[in-house]
Parts: C-alpha cells; structure tokens; sequence
C-alpha cells in the first residue's frame, strides 16, 4: 500500500470512529442578569451564605429569610446556605447572564463599546468593553455621582 492509500485508510478509519453527541449544560436554578439584583427565599436557620466564585456573583442575607443576589460577571457559579452545625440546607446554581435590552455593539478593530439603545443610544460600560471606553464612562458616572452628592467633580486628565 502506498503513503497515499494509507493515509486515506487511516482518515477514513477516523471517520467512522463514532463521536460523543455534544450534551446541553444543565439550566441553572437562579439567573440574574449582569449589574441587577434578584430575591432569593432562605430555607429557615440558615446561618452562612457560600458563594462559589464571588466574581460572578454577590449574595447578602435580608432580614425575613430572604437573600439579594447581585450578577457581578458572566457566567455560573453556585450558592450553598449552611445551618449552624455545616448541614447543607440549599445548594443552588446561578448563572450570570448579559442585559436582553435594546444594546449596540460597536468593534473599532479590537476595541469593543456597548450602548444602550432604547431609544437614544446612551454609553453604555460591560465586561469587555475597551479599556479606554469603559475607564472613560466609568470616570463620568464617578464625576457624576459625587456632584450629586454635593462633592466637587475629580480633575480629568486630559
């Protein structure tokens, strides 16, 4: 058998190897979406609050057994409520997901910008964003928020 034959036997010999069927991730339990806030009932005695991966997802326990889960980054983690003695009372996936309003994504080479469009489009910073654009609007909202709060806006830069 020439080189030729052989490798067209071996490929076809890799194709007819059968393949692992592709599986669908299993739906989380809680979603929230980026930068909003969810409430979540506590099972009763819950004393500690785990969270998987903090970067994804924030949890603080109300007072009438409620929990405010607040999406941090994309992405899942879990969230497991602990009584007084360790038991496990609830373990709970979450799934981070982006904002489904009206948002406008603009490439400039690399560089990402979002905004949110309903209906003027407005700047609008998320993870992944350009480095200059998101440090930009977040400079702006900074500003912004201290003049509300009766303090003199920080010196720019530029």
């Amino acid at each position: 058998m020439g080189p030729a034959r052989f490798v067209l036997a071996f490929l076809g010999t890799l194709l007819l190897v059968p393949q692992a069927a592709p599986t669908k991730a299993a739906a989380a339990d809680i979603g929230v979406v980026l930068d909003q806030a969810r409430l979540v009932r506590l099972p009763e005695r819950v004393a500690t609050i785990v969270i998987g991966n903090p970067l994804i997802a924030d949890a603080a326990v109300q007072s009438g057994g409620l929990m405010v889960i607040t999406g941090k980054g994309f992405g899942i983690t879990n969230i497991i409520a602990l009584d007084r003695s360790g038991a496990v009372l609830m373990e709970k996936t979450v799934e981070v997901v982006g904002p489904r309003d009206e948002l406008m994504v603009i490439y400039r080479g690399a560089v990402r910008e979002t905004y949110s469009c309903s209906p003027v489009c407005e700047p609008r910073i998320m993870l992944g964003d350009g480095e200059k654009f998101f440090e930009a609007i977040i400079g702006q909202s900074a500003n912004r928020s201290g003049m509300a709060a009766g303090n003199a806006p920080a010196k720019s830069d530029k």
